[in-house]
């Protein structure tokens, strides 16, 4: 192999590497926000473009293992590191995104749950609402009472 195969291989990778820059600055501003839906398109351009960097980095461990010097050993292991690093804050962002959906997500099924109550008991909303108060008024009682006493106590 030629000197000028690693230097395209370099290049490749530190323009992919750039690429990634990008889009994870893009992803993180998307993750901060409130989701839109237009996070799959990033996030698959994102493993894209990590599967890419992963294939340059395969060939360049060839370029090494076939009789590279130790500085191409040494750079090598910096492109590693920066896919690890790239790939672990991807998949950490994806990871809190997800759960921030899911949030929404419940939020949006407990204000459903909630305006059905009101509809249901529109009627009679104070009544409701008054058992609801005396229930809790009566179980923090008992909580109260049986860590006072230092007994468990069943609530029903």
């Amino acid at each position: 192999m030629e000197a000028s195969s690693w230097d395209a291989l370099r290049k490749q990778a530190r323009r992919l590497e750039a690429q990634l820059d990008d889009q994870m600055i893009a992803y993180r501003k998307l993750v901060s926000m409130k989701s839109d839906g237009s996070e799959n398109d990033i996030e698959t351009d994102i493993e894209r473009s990590l599967k890419q960097l992963q294939q340059v980095n395969s060939q360049m461990q060839t370029w090494v293992s076939s009789g590279g010097s130790e500085v191409l050993s040494h750079t090598l292991t910096r492109h590693m590191e920066i896919l690890q690093d790239l790939t672990q804050e991807f998949y950490r962002l994806r990871s809190s995104l997800r759960v921030k959906q899911q949030h929404a997500s419940l939020l949006d099924l407990r204000d459903f749950d909630r305006a059905k109550f009101d509809v249901e008991e529109s009627g009679d909303s104070e009544q409701a609402l008054l058992r609801e108060q005396a229930a809790i008024s009566r179980n923090s009682g008992q909580v109260g009472l049986s860590y006072f006493l230092g007994a468990p106590v069943l609530l029903s």
